[in-house]
Parts: structure tokens; sequence; C-alpha cells
């Protein structure tokens, strides 16, 4: 066994695992339910730049955060040491039960449905036996055996990790970036809806949306676009690996943050100038890279797209592998978790803590219910995120002889903008999407009677 981790990320591979970790199949399917929301491309347009500026000062505030405390737990920590142990643990268990491991579940599932584009025999409909109400398809299989491959890849050691996050994470990169300048430059279409005479008017089943309504949809549509940016934190979680990280992790956070976004911009560019707005509402199963990739391609931008998306989501799950497993071991160390999950392996890395999320995120798999789930903790996310960010006032405040060798970006008015821009967001969920938004409430509410029992477990 070692005791202590391994140092083995450097800027480059810090910046991978932010950008890796961010960019899955979102990018290529949300944008259609966004443009049935909000009507009109340039709303389209606005909710991925609204996206990208919240991420963008979310990242540039938790710089401060990650230089204060390089320890491996990120978001954990910060969140402990500003606002006391529950809230850390709540972010944990919620973490836990589902953000990682329903993120991870889902991205395996997704790789898997695209596997199934190049081979049929992959299918959600082609099962092989069940079990009870347990229904073991073959598209199942595989996203559990991508989650089985990627966690043991990574119980191999840091290395062996990040090499795999940063081959597939460039090849991602510029598989999107190529496809962007490739439909944007060659694809563009006079009828596309770009060109619109209507670009800013938001029209929804026929009618023109008023202000409030319009803002009330820019709210709720963001759900899908702050999910496709999201788990640019994780670098954090794996501070204790990172050279120099009270200067590696907040330029790892900005720079891939800011990367990602930018791509993502440019993505729904390309969309607008080759498709119509109805081509972007109802592109078949929500797939508009698809249908944007189809105006060069032909017949074959389904295998091409199919190709890039499996790229895409491998390299997000093995991120996201990788990251999620030093929160549980940060939690362990404080005897809020499972023992075994604060223990390293001789290769310097938390393997029990690594299996652990693995075999939870392979039952979330078969459950099929990782989508509801998802969907519930968008807001509660979201709320962690305002609560760390506020958190940097309240370490201003508690501890101001601190060292802070990154300090948070145009603080105060920028951090303080993140948390009303947040708020509003979550207040419009509240009323608008509340089948959402309370039972995300109530899984975050699960942790209470699990705290307080590790806790007294603790004290013994």
């Amino acid at each position: 066994m070692s005791s202590k981790f391994v140092r083995g990320l450097g800027l480059f591979d810090s910046t991978m695992i932010v950008a890796g970790s961010m960019i899955g199949s979102g990018i290529f399917i949300v944008s259609a339910d966004i443009a049935r929301q909000v009507g009109a491309p340039g709303w389209l347009l606005m909710v991925w730049i609204l996206t990208g500026v919240l991420t963008v000062i979310a990242a540039l505030s938790y710089g401060e955060l990650a230089a204060m405390f390089p320890d491996a737990g990120g978001q954990y920590i910060y969140l402990r040491e500003a606002h006391g142990p529950l809230a850390g643990f709540l972010y944990g268990w919620t973490l836990f039960l589902v953000i990682q491991t329903g993120t991870i579940a889902a991205v395996a599932v997704a790789f898997a449905k695209f596997l199934g584009v190049l081979t049929p025999v992959v299918s959600a409909t082609n099962s092989l036996f069940s079990i009870g109400p347990i229904d073991f398809s073959t598209q199942r299989l595989v996203g559990i055996a991508i989650i089985a491959l990627l966690t043991a890849a990574n119980t191999l050691g840091i290395k062996t990790g990040k090499t795999v996050q940063n081959l597939f994470t460039a090849a991602k990169i510029g598989a999107l970036a190529l496809l962007v300048l490739v439909v944007l430059f060659v694809g563009r279409n006079e009828n596309a809806a770009v060109h619109a005479a209507d670009f800013w008017t938001p029209l929804v089943n026929g009618n023109t949306l008023t202000f409030m309504a319009l803002m009330i949809a820019v709210g709720t549509s963001m759900v899908g676009s702050l999910f496709s940016a999201d788990a640019w934190n994780n670098i954090g979680f794996a501070a204790a690996e990172v050279k120099e990280p009270h200067r590696t992790v907040p330029r790892a956070m900005a720079y891939g943050t800011i990367l990602v976004i930018t791509l993502y911009v440019l993505a729904n560019v390309s969309y607008i100038n080759v498709l119509p707005l109805d081509a972007i509402q109802h592109a078949p199963e929500d797939r508009v890279g698809t249908a944007a990739a189809q105006t060069i391609f032909g017949g074959n931008a389904a295998t091409i797209m199919a190709i890039a998306i499996m790229i895409s989501t491998f390299g997000c799950v093995n991120g996201l592998i990788l990251a999620g497993a030093r929160v549980y071991y940060a939690m362990a160390q404080n005897g809020l978790f499972f023992k075994k999950a604060g223990e390293l392996n001789e290769r310097g890395v938390p393997a029990n803590g690594l299996i652990l999320q693995g075999v939870w995120a392979a039952l979330l798999t078969l459950s099929g219910k990782y989508g509801d789930l998802l969907d519930y903790v968008i807001f509660a996310a979201l709320l962690f995120y305002a609560l760390t960010v506020a958190g940097i006032f309240v370490l201003r405040r508690k501890r101001p002889e601190a060292a802070r060798p990154y300090k948070a970006w145009g603080y105060p008015i920028i951090p303080a903008l993140y948390i009303v821009f947040a708020t509003l967001i979550m207040i419009d969920l509240l009323i608008y999407k509340p089948n959402y938004t309370w039972p995300g409430l109530g899984l975050v509410l699960t942790g209470l009677p699990v705290y307080f029992l590790w806790r007294r477990k603790a004290a013994r």
C-alpha cells in the first residue's frame, strides 16, 4: 500500500482532464431541445453564450479555492472549509449517489448507443436475458463493460489514467474542431437559421413569447447546456496528484473551460449556418450534430458522427472515473465514507474508491434511472456551485490571513454576479420545473441521516 498520491499531472494533463470531462455527447444533442424552448436561432446562441459566461466565471472564481486547498477532494474540501463538514458531506454524498456516478452511467450508455450505429447487435431492444425487472440488453452491457474497463485502467496508477485521458481528449477536441470548421465553411446553406428574418423572434408553437416568458424559457432551457458544460471542476478533485497544484489547478480550470466553451459556441454557430431552425428543433432523436454533418458527408454522416461521439464519450467517462474517486477518498479520510475508500493501493491511487464508484455506476446503468436522477440533481448541482463561489466571500472574512496564490478574478463583483444569476436560474427551475427540482433536493437530503450515522461512528 502507498501512503501518498503521486504528483504526476502537469498543466497539459490537468487541462485535458477538465476538457475531457466536459465534452461528452451533449453538445451534439441538447441544442434541439433548447431551440424548441426558446424558438429562435439568436436565442439558441444566447443560451450557450450565457452558459459559457457563467461556467467561465465559476472556473475563474474556483481558482482561488483550488489554490488555497490543493488537496484531494476539490469542491468537497472547499465547501467543508467554508460552510462546515455537513455542507461538504452533502455535496460528496450527492456526487457519489447521482452526480458523478449517474453521469458516468449516462455517458457510458451514450457510447453504447452510438456503437449501435456501427453494429446493430448493440441495442436497447436486444435483450440477452433478464433478472426480475432488470433487462440485460447488449447496450447496457456494453456501457457496463466500458465502466469496468476504465475503472480497471485507473487502478493501475495516475500515469495510465492520464495517458488514456490525453489521447482521447486530444482526439475529440480535434474531431469537434474539424467538424465545426468543415460544416461552417463547406456546408453553409442559404436557407439556414442564421439567415432567418425572425432571427431574434422567439416563436414557440406559433406564438411569439413575451419578454418574461422568453426569460423563463432561457432559464429552464439552460439545464441542458449547463449539464453539457459540467464537470469542469473535476481537476480539483485530483489536486493532490497535480504538480504545483496552487498554480496548475486554477490555470487548468480556466484554460480547459474557455477551450470547451469556445468549441461549444462555435458548434452552435455551425448548426445555425447549415440547418434551418425547424431542422435543428426536430432533428431525428435530437441528433443535431449528425443532421449538420449530413450536409457535408451525406449518407456517411451517421457513421462519422458515431465514431466522433464514441471517442468523445470514452474520454469523458475516463475523466469522470479518474476524478470522482478522489472525493470519496477525502470523505473517508474525514470518517464520512467507507473506510476502505480512504486507502491508496501500491500505485498511489484510491483503488477501492474507484471500484465502489464503478459498481454503483454499473447498478445505475442497469436500473435505467440515471437519466431521471440527473435531471433531478441539476438544480442541486447548481446550488452547490453557488454555495462554493459564496465560500470565497466567507473565507475572505473567516481567514483573511490565509495564503491565496491566486485570487478570484473580478472579486467581489464577478463572483457575486455568478451567485445572482445562478440563484435566478434556480428560482426559475423551482417555479417552472418543480417535478425536477424538489426530487433533487430530496436526493441531497437523503444524506442527512447518513452524515450523522457516519459522524457518530467516527466519534467512537
